[in-house]
């Protein structure tokens, strides 16, 4: 196993995990199979019980680990399906430690951070690296490490010990390191400076780890001399600085490593020279194209409780990306606090109201995604009334599938006092209740998580359709309330449709309105396996409706799943030379979707 190690210097924020998902592109296109792995340094267990606000989406995997965004990057970037091993926190680490001395393993020894953290660091690092993850037997050759944090952090220190041990074990040829650092430029003088870069990597070599790349954030490329100074005081040769400059979307960064040779830098560090080919990123380039020449928009309001942070909801806004670039079109999120569309919000604050709902009426398709508690909920059961009642294209996850029913069963049913359990426990007409399978009163680990499957029904539902006709659809799952089953016969009287269900036929897993251009809620997350090459259905669906284009999906996407066509860089390209219109209307060969759809 050869293991690459991602560093970060100077200040947070600069793409780490970005750049280790490139270097995996990278690498996998030189043909290896390539594995990743998160460290996260804070006490907790994992991301499952963090605030959106403090830390972004918590991104769930198949096997139901709540784990740090970027192992979302990592899954998008190498089509991989990781597990909850591939993250590792200081609370796993400090929690496997303390489990073994209360077994007594230790044999009576005094715990100490050297060497038992340090080794069980290590160990960790080993046995998830042999995890396989990309769909084949045995292990990866290449795994890529992230290092979270910013070195020098005091929370940081035992497993930068640990990686610097560890460095030293796996020797000379197995281990390369690159250090993500920043090189500013100051307005005053206009001159790139070198300075903090060079305290970065003195601060690294001071700790036991001497980087062999340096990737450097800039605005614009280095200059020659400044790599040549930077060379000089880092110990690292010219040809292995590469400059990380601000470029229009992050599709470009493996791009931009493969064109400085960062691939034969890692590789004659890993001694791979002899056993890697060039990379082909063909199909890469080209999707990077396509979506730089985009220009007919389609607009979707987001309307959410954690519209401040983008990163809340980063995999919804990756997958809506995934399926405007497919529909050609160029996606704009208008961010629509849930709360400012309520009533008290027209009475506290007029403007922020009036910006709301012009920004909900302007959409061309509504979205709400997943959440916790109560706040913005009225809101959100408006967007859904709107959606439903004016006919726009609307896709609601998790909570936002609850919402839509929440507000049907007011408005159609005439329940006025319909609601969820979680935001009224006394309601007279509960549509959304708590899930008996897991704890009420513990918080991380408790929910419904992870892959579950769902059964359609008929395949003569939209979802069906753009699932490919499949009769069954495997997606991942995060909630602890869902749709009351017996509430659903009166709904379905009243023209609801819940055309997904689990293998029990009791939990509601997706619910369409037939007579709607697209009105879809799902209880999974389908966003955790949207992929750049692969868009999920849903958001596929919701753009093509959004954008007029839903006939050629379904026309075009269940004749290619049938097929089993995957003729992909051919038909980016044919986009690239002007024949876009022959990839929307299907004269051309259409791209396989993960498994469970296609690109239109």
């Amino acid at each position: 196993m050869k293991y690459v190690l991602v560093t970060g210097g100077v200040v947070s924020g600069l793409g780490k995990g970005v750049t280790a998902s490139s270097i995996g592109v990278l690498l996998k296109a030189c043909g290896l199979r390539v594995t990743s792995i998160k460290i996260d340094p804070y006490l907790n267990t994992d991301a499952g019980t963090m605030s959106p606000f403090e830390h972004g989406e918590v991104f769930v995997l198949d096997d139901g680990g709540e784990v740090d965004l970027d192992l979302g990057n990592y899954e998008r970037f190498l089509d991989t399906t990781l597990t909850r091993d591939n993250n590792i926190t200081t609370g796993k680490i400090y929690q496997s430690v303390l489990d073994k001395e209360r077994r007594g393993d230790y044999l009576g020894k005094t715990v100490q951070v050297v060497p038992h953290i340090t080794d069980a660091i290590q160990e960790w690092i080993e046995r998830a690296a042999m995890i396989p993850v990309d769909g084949q037997e045995g292990p990866a050759d290449v795994c890529v490490i992230e290092l979270g944090g910013t070195i020098g952090d005091i929370e940081s220190m035992p497993f930068i010990e640990a990686l610097g041990q560890f460095s030293y074990r796996v020797g000379v040829g197995n281990f390369c390191l690159i250090h993500v650092s920043l090189v500013p430029v100051l307005n005053v003088v206009g001159e790139q400076k070198t300075k903090p870069t060079q305290h970065s990597v003195r601060g690294l070599r001071g700790l036991g780890l001497t980087p062999n790349i340096l990737a450097c954030r800039s605005a614009k490329a280095l200059d020659e001399n400044v790599k040549g100074k930077l060379s000089q005081f880092c110990h690292v040769p010219v040809e292995n600085i590469m400059t990380l400059y601000d470029v229009p979307n992050i599709w470009h960064i493996p791009l931009l490593l493969r064109d400085q040779k960062a691939h034969e830098a890692i590789l004659k560090g890993l001694d791979l020279m002899g056993h890697a080919r060039k990379p082909e990123l063909e199909e890469w380039t080209a999707r990077t194209k396509v979506y730089d020449q985009l220009s007919d928009p389609v607009r979707i309001a987001m309307v959410g409780k954690y519209t401040g942070l983008s990163d809340s909801y980063l995999s919804v806004l990756k997958a809506l990306l995934h399926a405007s670039v497919a529909c050609q079109r160029k996606l704009i999120v208008d961010w629509v606090p849930a709360s400012d569309l309520e009533d008290i919000t027209w009475k506290e604050s007029p403007e922020a109201y009036k910006d709301a709902w012009n920004s909900l009426k302007g959409a061309d398709g509504v979205l709400v995604p997943g959440g916790f508690g109560d706040r913005g909920v009225q809101g959100k059961i408006l967007a859904a009334k709107y959606a439903r009642e004016n006919d726009v294209p609307y896709l609601g996850i998790c909570l936002g599938m609850q919402i839509a029913v929440i507000e049907f069963a007011r408005s159609v049913l005439g329940l006025h006092d319909a609601n969820s359990t979680e935001f009224d426990p006394e309601t007279k007409n509960p549509c959304v209740i708590f899930m008996p399978e897991v704890s009420k009163t513990h918080m991380g680990g408790t929910m419904r998580l992870g892959s579950r499957r769902t059964y359609f029904r008929n395949t003569d539902c939209k979802s069906a359709k753009l699932y490919g006709n499949a009769r069954f659809v495997d997606e991942r799952h995060r909630h602890r309330y869902e749709v009351n089953p017996e509430v659903v016969p009166e709904l379905e009287k009243a023209g609801l449709r819940f055309v997904g269900r689990d293998e029990s036929g009791q939990r509601m897993e997706i619910v369409e309105l037939p007579d709607h251009p697209y009105f879809i809620g799902a209880q999974f997350h389908p966003e955790f396996k949207s992929r750049p090459g692969k868009p999920s259905g849903l958001f596929l669906g919701l753009i093509a409706a959004s954008c007029g284009q839903w006939d050629g999906v379904l026309c075009y996407g269940s004749k290619a799943i049938a097929n089993g066509i995957n003729n992909g860089p051919s038909v980016m390209k044919s986009c690239i030379n002007g024949n876009a219109s022959k990839f929307l209307n299907g004269s051309c060969n259409a791209i396989p979707m993960n498994g469970n759809g296609v690109h239109c």
